[in-house]
């Protein structure tokens, strides 16, 4: 594929905005040095307009930053109705999700599974959330590094490490308070790069947004009739609607990274509006992104001709280097080490939080706030060292065959561990063995109906993921009778009581 020059001035932009990031984690690195609280959760002090960024940039990627465009470049606008499923279930979290995590005050996410199911729920929970997000540190740098400079002719181990190694840094530094606000400085960089890269590329569209506009109803890029057919294989808005209802009940309630959010704000009410600040921004995004893949299409069927063996998935790269001007290039270049160090920092922190509080506090005890903040921001070195030489092992081997087994074997898992949040939080009678039996039927169906035949949609496999999970725990549960338990202030039957549950399991 042809290559071009990044270019010192490019150099610079992307130096001045690393900087910029490192300087944030060291600014907090005081406050974060307090105990596990401020190092985790930031004593709960955060606006709740920054934790509303911050949960956007961290569910957004660097992958989500250049696909996004792709998809819309290659076909059309289908899945925006992922990012309305963001908000469509935003009611849902506020009214029967979140309170119970505030009412724990969990730092964990699995906390409330131990408090609802016993130890070995809590732990399954974590460590799947670890292994998932210890393989995802490694795809999120290797991605687009390899989008990067595939289409330029910077060294991919460089990339790497620029994007890697000092993202370590500064999530060491500055723990969750630095993580957060570099998210909102990234966020911002997000979608500033987003409408500045539209904005440039219809000026150098003869005709300008009307042409965009015209090959858009032209070529249906935007949303068309077919796209409201309903099949199991298709990419039809009916099902990548309601596959993302699921996906996000995953990413809002039994991931890590989201759920620690929560604690950032000290009241409901903050948290409710850091929720629908995200979900704004979950809006405001869609057609900044889509609309990019659009323009982009637009660009290169009327000014310019892509390279005859090139892979779409660096189209966003290679216009920025090849129509941004210098400077201006390395700071969208930098848009996209931001989407990525947003992903990372808040993987690492929520690893680091999970191995922290479900496996050393809860078995082995807590040592003084020094030294749990010290083995806290060991185990982000350790962490995110394993991710970055994971990245450094896909680079150096050009194959990622075992990256996509690992892929199919721990993307199976999130939407029937949420599942497992729901059954806990909307029945009585689910107990501990149904929901492990769940659990494993709701990722065997996934592996399997992946596996056969192929060709299934994903959020199809979610939709139908989620509901195994979810029925085969209740009625194994019923089968199997557990032993009894208190669960008084863990369902939502409790949740006009005016009594808060005590965590039983909170180690002080």
């Amino acid at each position: 594929m042809h290559q071009v020059g990044f270019g010192f001035w490019n150099w610079i932009a992307v130096i001045i905005y690393l900087v910029v990031m490192l300087l944030i984690g060291a600014y907090f690195t005081k406050r974060a040095s307090q105990n596990t609280d401020s190092f985790f959760t930031a004593s709960g002090r955060l606006p709740s307009w920054a934790v509303g960024f911050s949960i956007y940039a961290t569910t957004l990627s660097a992958i989500t930053f250049m696909s996004t465009p792709e998809k819309a470049f290659l076909t059309d606008w289908a899945y925006i109705a992922g990012n309305i499923a963001i908000v469509a279930i935003i009611p849902l979290l506020i009214y029967f999700y979140v309170p119970f995590f505030k009412k724990l005050k969990v730092t964990s996410a699995y906390e409330y599974l131990e408090a609802r199911f016993g130890p070995s729920v809590r732990v399954i929970g974590s460590l799947l959330f670890v292994l998932f997000h210890l393989g995802r540190v490694a795809i999120v740098i290797y991605l687009p590094t390899l989008a990067i400079t595939s289409v330029s002719d910077m060294n991919p181990i460089v990339v790497a490490s620029l994007v890697g190694v000092l993202c370590i840094l500064y999530t060491f530094l500055g723990g969750f308070e630095g993580v957060v606000w570099s998210d909102f400085i990234q966020g911002v960089i997000l979608l500033g790069g987003a409408a500045a890269i539209i904005i440039l590329g219809v000026t150098h569209i003869q005709g300008g947004f009307g042409t965009l506009v015209n090959d858009a109803i032209e070529h249906k890029k935007i949303i068309s009739a077919d796209n409201w057919k309903v099949n199991a294989a298709a990419a039809s808005i009916p099902i990548i609607f309601l596959g993302n209802i699921f996906n996000n009940l995953h990413q809002y309630t039994a991931s890590q990274d989201v759920v620690q959010r929560y604690q950032a704000s000290e009241s409901m009410k903050e948290t409710k509006q850091s929720l629908w600040m995200n979900g704004i921004l979950a809006l405001i995004s869609a057609p900044l992104f889509y609309g990019m893949g659009t323009m982009l299409y637009s660009f290169y069927n009327h000014e310019a001709n892509l390279p005859s063996d090139f892979n779409t998935s660096s189209v966003v790269p290679y216009f920025i280097l090849t129509e941004m001007p210098p400077f201006v290039a390395g700071l969208l270049i930098a848009a996209i080490f931001a989407a990525a160090q947003s992903t990372i920092s808040s993987s690492l922190n929520s690893i680091s939080a999970c191995i922290s509080v479900d496996i050393k506090h809860r078995f082995f005890g807590k040592s003084s706030d020094k030294q749990e903040v010290l083995f806290a921001r060991w185990m982000i070195i350790v962490s995110g060292l394993f991710g970055y030489g994971m990245s450094i092992y896909l680079i150096i081997s050009n194959s990622n065959g075992l990256w996509d087994l690992f892929l199919l074997v721990t993307g199976l898992v999130g939407v029937p561990l949420a599942g497992i949040f729901a059954v806990g939080i909307f029945t009585k009678r689910t107990n501990t063995f149904g929901v492990i039996c769940g659990l494993i039927c709701g990722i065997l169906f996934a592996y399997l109906f992946n596996g056969i035949g192929g060709g299934n949609s994903p959020f199809f496999v979610s939709i139908l993921s989620f509901a195994i999970a979810f029925v085969f725990s209740y009625l194994i549960s019923i089968v199997v009778p557990g032993a009894s338990k208190d669960i008084q202030g863990l369902t939502i039957y409790d949740r006009h009581a005016q009594t808060t549950y005590i965590s039983k399991t909170k180690i002080e």
